[in-house]
């Protein structure tokens, strides 16, 4: 028989202990221990005999001696809904759901969307607390409704400032401060106009983007100009990017390897797919580092992995992938050899050639493990004295191959048959 349920996560508002509906009341009471943060500790009645700890800095600090009560009645208090980027969400991949009993209030999200008669399904809701800032440029799309939880006050004004850096600058932002307590307040103003530096710390933001006529909007489609990127030539160029993408099919939550990253525009636009796709980008050069990391922050991607170095001595110890693309460095001794040992059962390689020598070096591994080979020949319409003509771009030959399920990560035996 498995442990009972032994944790109570309890969502609470800004109006306290006379919001906590009866099950909530009797799990704080009936608790061993209380955690919580101050604000929140504050907010419900002392009990004789009962440990009350607010959380250290960092959080996580607690969780030994939150995990050694198993067992035992303890409680926690957290803002809103825990379970939607709260200590729900945490504690949830520590104690298993069988032992663990969470009582949500109305999150900040439900309580915006109330605030301003948006249907919340229509709402992009995120938080911006202890994440960068960029993280809402791939959605920042014309007419787009996001609601945001704030690191801190300076929060709206550093969001009004990036806005208006995009050609944002007619959205409109709503701060929601202390949301259903009696110190509740409400800022409007677009980001244009926005001038107040600070707000209260706990505020949400609710954002109604406008763009300017012309401004550059992030497509959903794969396959961004080139020249939206820094890049220094090395880089995949924008035809042949789509069909890579394609190629590699990203799914919802997996992690790229993009070896030989260039300008990182593989990465950059496989994480593009969904927000929870990650990505590790895999170079030596320093110049083209630093354009990786400016490139993945412009784009709204700022989680982007580096692995400083050359393939494959860089590629020991990063956590395996999903899915791999190599751009440059086939060539190199071991680095196809490396890549194919480490992607996952059902992850998918796909590599590109320019050069005879890195054409030959996927015919080889077409041989060796299947798959499909692919040309691809682009060419552009361009000046040829008062007139124009078509300027052929170098062919590019793609291969891409998925891993069969029967073969385990690391078994090289399809590799040196």
């Amino acid at each position: 028989m498995g442990t009972p349920r032994w944790l109570t996560i309890v969502g609470i508002g800004e109006d306290g202990w006379d919001g906590l509906p009866p099950a909530a009341r009797a799990a704080v009471e009936s608790a061993s221990i209380l955690y919580g943060g101050t604000r929140h500790l504050d907010f419900v009645p002392v009990v004789a005999g009962q440990e009350r700890l607010p959380w250290p800095s960092p959080m996580t600090d607690a969780f030994p001696a939150l995990l050694a009560r198993r067992g035992r009645p303890v409680c926690v208090l957290a803002s809103g809904d825990p379970s939607w980027y709260g200590v729900g969400a945490t504690l949830s991949r520590l104690v298993p759901a069988a032992e663990t009993m969470v009582i949500p209030a109305a999150s900040a999200f439900s309580l915006a969307a109330s605030r301003l008669g948006w249907p919340l399904q229509d709402c992009r809701c995120l938080t911006l607390h202890g994440r960068p800032l960029e993280q809402v440029v791939p959605h920042l799309q014309p007419n787009a409704k996001l609601l945001l939880l704030s690191w801190d006050g300076t929060t709206p004004a550093k969001l009004a400032a990036l806005l208006r850096a995009r050609g944002f600058g007619a959205a409109r932002l709503t701060v929601l401060e202390a949301m259903g307590g009696p110190r509740e307040a409400r800022l409007e103003a677009t980001a244009d106009a926005w001038n107040t530096e600070r707000v209260a710390d706990l505020n949400t933001i609710a954002l109604d983007c406008v763009a300017a006529p012309g401004v550059r909007i992030l497509p959903l489609a794969p396959g961004l100009p080139d020249d939206w990127f820094d890049h220094d030539g090395q880089i995949t160029k924008r035809e042949v990017r789509a069909v890579t993408l394609s190629f590699l099919a990203p799914r919802r939550g997996e992690l790229l390897w993009d070896v030989g990253a260039g300008s990182g525009s593989i990465g950059i636009e496989w994480m593009l797919r969904d927000p929870a796709n990650r990505a590790i980008a895999v170079e030596h050069h320093p110049e083209r580092i630093a354009r990786v990391l400016a490139n993945a922050s412009a784009f709204g991607v700022p989680g982007l992995t580096l692995a400083r170095g050359k393939a494959p001595a860089a590629l020991e110890g990063l956590e395996r992938p999903d899915a791999i693309f190599i751009g440059g460095g086939l060539t190199a001794d071991g680095v196809l050899a490396a890549c194919w040992d480490a992607l996952s059962p059902g992850g998918r390689l796909a590599a590109n050639a320019v050069t005879l020598e890195s054409e030959a070096v996927l015919i080889d591994a077409h041989k060796r493990l299947g798959g499909e080979l692919t040309q691809i020949s682009v060419a552009r319409a361009s000046a040829v004295g008062g007139f124009r003509g078509w300027r052929a771009a170098m062919p590019v030959t793609l291969w891409r191959v998925e891993k069969p399920y029967g073969e385990s990560p690391g078994a090289e035996g399809a590799w040196t048959a």
